[in-house]
């Protein structure tokens, strides 16, 4: 199925989406007789924002009948009053794809901004600093949330359980009285590729798991963070640290400045959508 440029939807889930809002046509559009009369509908950016989801709002306005014309793609920025997107068509088509559009296109650029004005704190902490998205999106929305912390200048910290090797202390205790060197080579065995990576809670569970190539510090202060950086550093083997839990544009900056080299964070998923001011032209 075709996509548009850099979209991460397929036509049939651009489909769903119209058909969601609209199961059997708009009936004010109808009962006003207005449906064939042509116009114009615009997007613009009502708060600065870091822009993402033009592509798939583009498809959208195709799909529905409409004459599209991208002016923004993810991952930019826009100003106040920036013009995202624009499309011609009927005052049917036109109000068919409004909300559907505007409200994904609201929706990835919470993110992506949240994600960018994380990425911008941690910068400001050490310029090698990576914010990394975790995978506790809203079911259903997984491809279009990786698609926003990538405009937003983020990476993922795992998209799924199956790319990913990732040891939790909910692993650990099936584990039972095994040396994690034992589990170490074990696993490496299994996945000669993958990093592996170890959630710890304190300073000793971080030096008993410095074997790992990287550790996930969990709720740890950004103190904690920097005294557990210094014990590392008497190791053979120092791993990247990753800072986990709690992390957002507020405490970035300190995570960053104390050692964690990797930012692991959730909060874009909870972001408030940024605002998307729709106007409409009749021809």
């Amino acid at each position: 199925m075709q996509t548009s440029p850099d979209g991460v939807l397929d036509d049939g889930a651009l489909w769903q989406l119209l058909a969601e809002d609209a199961p059997y046509g708009d009936l004010t559009t109808e009962a006003l007789a207005i449906g064939a009369r042509a116009g114009c509908i615009r997007f613009f950016a009502r708060d600065p924002m870091t822009v993402c989801g033009t592509e798939e709002a583009y498809r959208l306005c195709e799909l529905s009948g409409a004459r599209a014309e991208l002016h923004v793609a993810s991952g930019q920025f826009a100003p106040p009053d920036t013009l995202l997107l624009e499309a011609e068509g009927t005052a049917e088509v036109l109000h068919r794809v409004w909300k559907t559009a505007q409200t994904l296109l609201e929706w990835c650029s919470g993110v992506a901004s949240c994600a960018a004005e994380i990425q911008a704190a941690a910068r400001r902490g050490h310029p090698d600093a990576r914010v990394a998205g975790t995978r506790k999106n809203v079911p259903g929305v997984r491809r279009l949330a990786v698609k926003a912390f990538r405009a937003g200048g983020a990476v993922m910290h795992r998209c799924g359980l199956s790319e990913s090797v990732l040891i939790f202390a909910e692993h650990r205790q099936f584990l039972g009285d095994e040396t994690p060197a034992t589990t170490l080579t074990r696993v490496r065995r299994h996945c000669p590729k993958q990093p592996i990576v170890v959630e710890v809670h304190s300073r000793d569970q971080a030096l008993a798991w410095a074997g790992a190539d990287v550790l996930q510090l969990e709720k740890f202060t950004p103190a904690a963070v920097a005294e557990t950086v210094a014990a590392l550093n008497n190791c053979a083997a120092t791993p990247l640290i990753a800072a986990a839990g709690g992390i957002h544009a507020g405490n970035a900056e300190d995570y960053a400045r104390a050692g964690a080299r990797l930012l692991v964070t959730s909060a874009p998923h909870q972001a408030p959508p940024r605002d998307v001011q729709v106007r409409f032209v009749p021809a």
